[in-house]
């Protein structure tokens, strides 16, 4: 598989040849669906809470006695049974949402999302990706020039670099990750993936092992 490469002002310079174990793998759908379910699940934050019988405020005295008053058995107002008393199953903060997926399972779902990238054609490759200054409008005229101004597009930068940070955080429909923590659910989320050829040799020293 070939993708062309292009300069910041968006000429194409060159075509090269991508790396058939990461961006020419087979879609399996339930997998790749597993893996960002998961990703999902992880994101989850465990806030709802109901209190059960023993966290109800009161009830410590039995309302009335066992036997003689023709009412049926009580041990305590903060019963399920009774109004303002403890939940059922309700919610709790103690459940665990994650769910156990293989490395290999992540590593080749990630895969299979960069591939479908490569396959329609929204992975766009620039010779680098720098900024001069840490300006919205300096990024935002990359991304004019490839044509993705308006357009859903996650920017995988090979390293770390705070002004690429800064000029890209305010960009509407953006988002810029460190391909070594690409993952399969910020792939999906967005139309494009735009990167420097750079960040190829990151993804094939991170993932390919």
């Amino acid at each position: 598989m070939k993708v062309k490469v292009y300069s910041k002002e968006g000429k194409e310079l060159e075509e090269i040849s991508l790396n058939e174990k990461i961006f020419n793998v087979e879609l399996n759908s339930q997998l790749l669906y597993d893996v960002v379910n998961s990703e999902l699940a992880e994101k989850r934050q465990n806030t709802a809470k109901v209190k059960k019988r023993g966290e109800v405020r009161g009830g410590g005295r039995k309302p009335w006695r066992q036997k003689g008053t023709g009412r049926a058995r009580v041990g305590s107002i903060r019963s399920p049974l009774w109004p303002g008393g403890g939940k059922i199953f309700g919610p709790d903060t103690e459940r665990v949402y994650s769910k156990k997926i293989n490395k290999k399972a992540k590593r080749k779902a990630l895969f299979m999302a960069l591939s479908e990238k490569a396959r329609g054609n929204n992975l766009i490759l620039l010779d680098e990706l720098k900024v001069s200054s840490p300006k919205t409008k300096e990024m935002n005229s990359i991304l004019k020039n490839q044509k993705l101004d308006i357009e859903s597009v996650l920017i995988a930068a090979s390293l770390y670099d705070a002004d690429l940070i800064r000029a890209a955080r305010n960009l509407k429909g953006k988002e810029l990750v460190e391909a070594r923590n690409l993952n399969p659910l910020s792939v999906l989320k967005y139309k494009y993936l735009l990167m420097p050829k750079s960040s190829l040799e990151v993804i094939e020293k991170t993932f390919l092992k």
